[in-house]
């Protein structure tokens, strides 16, 4: 599978990308990436710079990945909306598949997270694209285990526990494999703490789907 990530430092930090890669090629899919990032921006700013709807053009993608900056869906969902139909005409006029990023809250403003949730569903359901609900397993892991800590230090940004559970999440929901016993090694988590976390990202996407 080639998948093109437009998106931010949400998506670049701890290279979710090259960490998906991974568990899918131990799963047997070769995933190639590329990743057009820029620091906090929108998915308006990409479409207003032009190198993502470049990318998707080149018709070199299967599935583009779409990240909305972290606060905007919270903010101003009609903003959203409008930034994901536009990116879904070009995508699905390149034969492409739509992706969208559900991102999580700040550490200590959870009560976001059902804003972000409504937001990127809502836009899912409108164009039809697939909904990779990394912030609903967090929210419902950070209910439930105290550790690993997902955020890192600024409460912000994903702490390398966040950015694999994230990855496992991409597993189940994009590629439709299951993360529960690869053993690829993981930069910065012991083995039991990566093995935890993959069940997690299992059990609480059967949660959410049944």
């Amino acid at each position: 599978m080639r998948i093109l990530y437009v998106g931010n430092s949400f998506t670049a930090r701890n290279n979710l990308p090259g960490m998906l890669a991974g568990l899918a090629g131990a799963r047997g899919i070769d995933v190639t990436h590329r990743l057009i990032s820029a620091g906090g921006a929108s998915l308006r700013q990409h479409l207003n710079a032009g190198a993502a709807l470049d990318a998707i053009a080149s018709r070199e993608y299967d599935v583009v990945v779409l990240q909305e900056q972290s606060t905007l869906p919270v903010k101003n969902p009609a903003r959203m909306r409008d930034s994901v139909r536009d990116f879904h005409a070009a995508i699905e006029a390149a034969g492409a598949r739509t992706a969208l990023y559900l991102t999580w809250a700040r550490r200590h403003q959870p009560e976001a997270q059902e804003a972000l949730t409504a937001a990127y569903a809502g836009c899912a359901a409108e164009v039809g694209a697939t909904l990779v609900p990394v912030g609903m397993v967090w929210q419902r892991f950070l209910a439930t285990y105290e550790q690993p800590v997902l955020h890192d230090a600024d409460n912000s940004h994903p702490a390398v526990a966040g950015s694999y559970l994230a990855a496992c999440v991409f597993l189940i929901a994009l590629l439709e494999a299951d993360p529960v016993g690869v053993e690829v090694p993981v930069k910065g988590l012991d083995v039991d703490t990566a093995a935890l976390i993959r069940q997690a990202a299992w059990d609480i996407c059967s949660e959410l789907t049944s």
